[in-house]
């Protein structure tokens, strides 16, 4: 028996049985039994470098020895902190921006959430607050993230949250200008967008419509916030995916890849336009923040991954993968539980299963995961019937070929 309450878990099952991974190493995870499992998904899609990264450990370490946590509320700082910004500030889509610290993704959402609707207000429009966002859509667990997602089990059970939220398709352009319409351009704040959806299937559009969708919120004088909590450093072959689709966003929310999972960080790049009222002139205080923001030894890790993403060329590598993915992932489109591959952004996919067998059970894709993880391979189910595809960037072709036989075993397993 447990007493840890698992996330997303149904703790009358997990408690009777749990899979316990005590190590890794590369591309792979071991159980307390000693069984090795291929991670086709890189944990919660952050394991970006690979695990049993010592110099990520070894600097986190030195970094605790020397000052292991302070504060950054006010006028305080830290060394580590002020690197770590101006890194990912010259790597951010949009020159000059600023940067705001958190523990992980649901906090910069909730952060980017509250600065769109303080941003307006600061500057004389505080009638914009209406959000806009996607069907499908996932933006972390927090109230804001929460009341902004479109999978409508994370909703279920919790009341009335965040007010003055609009859900538009994921993929049509002129529902996102139609609802503009019928809010009113001058009421809207921001337009959530996460270049790839990710937890609600893998769900690229084409670029042009993320540019389509850009000009129009940019036309209604509202934020274009790029959630890039997936998507960041590394997993679509660009340090960001704004960066790669030239979106040019208002904010960008980032976790995940930025320490790849070695320490809970987060955060937000806010453009100049949105620090501009308070960083000029008088300025003013933003009263938002976590204990914390600016962590020394989270940041000292995330600057040892990104050294790693460098040094490595894991974005380049990223690139080439995503069409290896697609390549091995084929195998699988003449299976009976397949309908197709869904993917070719990034090392990023979702095997879709075919609405046939989602009608007779839907949740056939978790069966499934559950087998193929039996098989030695781990995915996870995703909204809309698919099997998560995202492993680490350091993956072979020889990997994804087993992580491919991993999956077909446990489709034929059911």
């Amino acid at each position: 028996m447990t007493s840890f309450w698992h996330p997303f878990a149904n703790m009358a099952q997990v408690a009777l049985e749990a899979v316990s991974i005590e190590r890794g190493e590369g591309v792979y995870v071991y159980d307390t039994g000693g069984k090795r499992y291929l991670d086709g998904t890189a944990s919660l899609w952050y394991m970006n470098v690979g695990y049993g990264r010592t110099e990520i450990g070894a600097a986190m370490a030195a970094q605790s020895a020397q000052l292991a946590a302070y504060h950054t509320f006010g006028d305080f700082t830290n060394p580590v902190a002020e690197e770590l910004c101006s890194r990912l500030a010259a790597t951010a889509p949009i020159p000059g921006s600023s940067v705001f610290l958190a523990s992980g993704g649901s906090d910069a959402v909730d952060t980017a959430a509250k600065l769109s609707r303080r941003y307006f207000a600061q500057i004389g429009q505080p009638e914009r607050t209406v959000f806009i966002m996607r069907e499908w859509a996932y933006h972390g667990m927090h109230a804001y993230g929460t009341s902004l997602a479109g999978l409508s089990p994370n909703l279920e059970g919790h009341g009335p949250m965040v007010t003055d939220v609009v859900k538009v398709p994921h993929d049509d352009v002129d529902a996102l200008a139609d609802t503009i319409d019928r809010v009113g351009a001058e009421r809207v704040a921001a337009f959530w967008c996460e270049p790839v959806v990710g937890a609600g299937g893998v769900r690229p559009v084409e670029e042009a419509m993320l540019k389509q969708s850009r000009s129009l919120v940019a036309d209604a004088g509202a934020l274009f916030v790029a959630d890039e909590v997936i998507t960041g450093f590394g997993r679509c072959g660009d340090w960001f995916a704004s960066t790669r689709f030239s979106l040019e966003p208002d904010l960008v929310t980032f976790a995940k890849g930025v320490t790849s999972g070695y320490a809970p960080l987060g955060g937000v790049i806010a453009s100049p336009r949105v620090a501009e009222p308070f960083w000029s002139g008088e300025g003013a205080v933003w009263r938002h923040g976590y204990t914390y923001s600016g962590h020394p030894v989270c940041c000292a890790a995330a600057l040892a991954n990104l050294d790693i993403l460098e040094a490595e060329g894991l974005l380049a590598r990223a690139l080439e993968l995503e069409a290896e993915v697609m390549e091995s992932l084929a195998a699988l489109t003449d299976h009976p539980m397949v309908d197709h591959i869904r993917g070719g952004v990034g090392v990023m996919a979702a095997v879709q299963l075919n609405s046939t067998v989602l009608a007779s059970d839907p949740y056939a894709n978790v069966a499934a995961a559950t087998a193929a993880r039996q098989a030695g391979v781990i995915t996870r189910a995703i909204a809309g019937g698919g099997l998560q595809v995202s492993p680490p960037l350091t993956i072979t072709r020889d990997q994804l070929d087993e992580l491919t036989a991993g999956l077909r075993a446990g489709l034929d397993a059911i």
